[in-house]
């Protein structure tokens, strides 16, 4: 997997670049559409490659490895095929979720020990098996397995888990050098970058994973109730430490404006189920600001769902037609705020990309964060 750094911002650590695998190159900074369990929630496939077009996705190991399970994934010849999709695909290890089922884990050296959240059967996830199970899902770019450190947690747990994530890198790395793809397409491992809120931790962690020279790294364990500011200084200096020579990605991040603050502290890849989740609950992300298509001030608008038109939806349908959808509870109007959300935010990462190779990303980054957040 190669990466070209295309331009480097000079107010900002802002980037522009492009990264080659096997099943075609993508453009930097990049949002991910998350398609936890082999689709991206509501939508069609044909439509998140005419529509949305993102030239990524992210699928869950947790997930996949209990529906529909390997045997099947295998069978099918691995997620792309299954899913038919032809563009590169990401895959979370599966740490997260691990780390959300608190009450059905047990952490140990070895591995995790936990419930399944459909039936509760039992299960382990070690470096290796997640390593095994990636491999057969065969996503282009593997996550290693890591502990998500929750928030808060004191100094001496955040030290002790940044420990055993690194020992369980360590592992991951040793594993997928025994095995070979399944499919015929090359894997990249991407290490994890944890420590909590501890500055001393990340960097820490940062160094250590920044040596293993691997052809991307993310940054893990943020986004999870720390305050906002205090998950732009941990991206900062963990920016600071990884290689400039490879893309970084910050997992489950976020917002919009989330998202335009870590593309200037040098943030390149972002995944969230915030577009889709968020749509069908009724919230729309704009060029202007966010809209709540619930509200009655909407029923007699007749104006685009978004005057910017990042998709289709956003021509064809007012804003007073999609409450009128969901005011009676009608599918359509989930699907419809969805693909816009998506669409928005593929296009704001696309806009961050031209402006930073324009030269002028910083003048407009501050334009558009007046807005983002703005409630219409």
């Amino acid at each position: 997997m190669a990466f070209e750094l295309k331009k480097q911002d000079t107010e900002t650590k802002a980037r522009a670049g492009v990264f080659t695998t096997d099943h075609g190159k993508i453009e930097t900074p990049i949002f991910m559409p998350v398609g936890t369990i082999a689709n991206v929630k509501g939508i069609h496939q044909r439509e998140l490659r005419e529509d949305i077009n993102p030239d990524i996705i992210l699928g869950n190991t947790y997930h996949l490895y209990l529906r529909p399970q390997m045997d099947v994934m295998k069978a099918a010849g691995g997620l792309h095929q299954f899913m038919n999709w032809n563009r590169p695909i990401l895959t979370d290890s599966g740490g997260f979720q691990v780390f959300s089922l608190s009450d059905n884990r047990k952490i140990k050296e070895e591995g995790v020990h936990f419930r399944s959240h459909i039936d509760g059967s039992k299960h382990v996830f070690t470096p290796e098996s997640v390593m095994d199970i990636q491999r057969t899902i065969g996503a282009d770019i593997i996550m290693a397995f890591d502990e998500c450190i929750p928030y808060p947690a004191d100094y001496t747990y955040a030290k002790k888990s940044t420990a055993r994530t690194h020992r369980w890198l360590d592992r991951c790395f040793s594993r997928l050098n025994k095995t070979k793809p399944h499919y015929g397409h090359q894997q990249h491992l991407f290490p994890i970058v944890q420590g909590g809120v501890y500055k001393d931790l990340r960097i820490q962690s940062a160094e250590y994973i920044a040596e293993k020279e691997a052809e991307g790294n993310a940054i893990g364990g943020l986004s999870v109730g720390e305050p906002t500011e205090k998950m732009y200084e941990l991206t900062d200096v963990v920016t600071d430490v990884l290689p400039k020579d490879k893309p970084r990605y910050l997992m489950g991040v976020g917002t919009p404006a989330n998202i335009l603050e870590n593309i200037s502290l040098g943030v390149d890849m972002f995944d969230c189920v915030m577009p889709t989740r968020n749509g069908r609950n009724g919230m729309l992300f704009t060029s202007e600001g966010i809209i709540n298509i619930k509200n009655r001030k909407w029923r007699e608008d007749f104006s685009p769902i978004d005057e910017m038109n990042h998709t289709w939806v956003d021509t064809e349908y007012s804003k007073a037609y999609l409450r009128h959808l969901f005011s009676v509870n009608e599918m359509l109007g989930r699907q419809i705020a969805s693909i816009h959300n998506l669409g928005f935010y593929l296009w704001l990462v696309r806009e961050a990309r031209k402006h930073i190779i324009a030269g002028d990303f910083k003048t407009w980054k501050n334009q558009m964060m007046t807005k983002l957040e703005r409630k219409l």
